[in-house]
């Protein structure tokens, strides 16, 4: 199995920084590019803009909740409308900056809770869906690589929308194939369990969930994360593991 690497940038914030995309961007393939409405404002966005292209990565574009003081990982009750719109809002926003620099844009990544609603609630993926099928380019829908992933392409076919499916290195699934919830025990893998599972999905495309079930998986891309030099450090041995 031939994977991808992506990862989440662009979260800094005025003063405040966050993560080292300088040294991440340099071993990724997918930079997942905050809006400004969990995180990043327009100066980070056009300075991550710019190192992606200066590192050949593909550019997608990180919606959320807005939700800046909970980092987007708080739930809203958001009509279809409101998903649709805040959807539109963001990524245009992206899309015109990345244009602005030559750069064009290639998918979608909702972030946090927002993610997570779309895994979970019918009613929020369709919104998404059509929020994308609505927008002027066409750009693909990044989502969790899960058991039922087919269910979820059929439906992103029917709107002539492209499917990228991920995995995540460092976190550790349930039965169903979705992510175990970050409060319970065992949920964030530590590096040896990590590298483990990157290789497994690597050379025989399944992970092994929480009860030891082995559950096989279709991924194109895997979610890395690079908050801190340990982290740029897995990114570099996961990429060794994948060449």
């Amino acid at each position: 199995m031939t994977m991808k690497l992506n990862c989440d940038l662009g979260e800094s914030f005025g003063a405040w920084t966050m993560g080292l995309d300088n040294k991440v961007m340099l071993h990724i393939d997918q930079a997942n590019i905050a809006c400004g409405f969990h995180a990043g404002d327009p100066l980070v966005m056009q300075q991550t803009l710019a190192l992606a292209k200066k590192s050949n990565v593909s550019v997608g574009a990180h919606p959320s909740y807005p939700d800046l003081v909970g980092f987007g990982r708080r739930s809203m009750n958001c009509s279809s409308e409101e998903i649709i719109a805040l959807v539109h809002y963001q990524v245009a926003a992206l899309d015109g900056m990345a244009n602005a620099q030559g750069i064009s844009l290639d998918y979608v990544k909702p972030h946090g809770a927002l993610y997570n609603d779309m895994m979970r609630k019918p009613e929020v993926f369709a919104a998404i869906l059509t929020a994308l099928a609505q927008y002027p380019k066409k750009l693909a829908l990044m989502l969790q690589a899960t058991a039922d992933l087919a269910h979820y392409k059929t439906q992103a076919n029917k709107l002539g929308l492209v499917i990228y499916s991920e995995a995540f290195a460092d976190r550790c699934y349930d039965d169903e194939g979705r992510l175990l919830a970050r409060s319970q025990a065992g949920a964030i893998l530590n590096k040896e369990a990590m590298l483990a599972q990157v290789k497994q999905l690597s050379s025989q495309g399944t992970v092994t969930t929480i009860s030891g079930k082995v559950l096989k998986l279709s991924v194109d891309s895997l979610c890395v994360h690079g908050d801190n030099i340990e982290g740029v450090q897995a990114i570099c041995e996961i990429k060794a593991l994948l060449s």
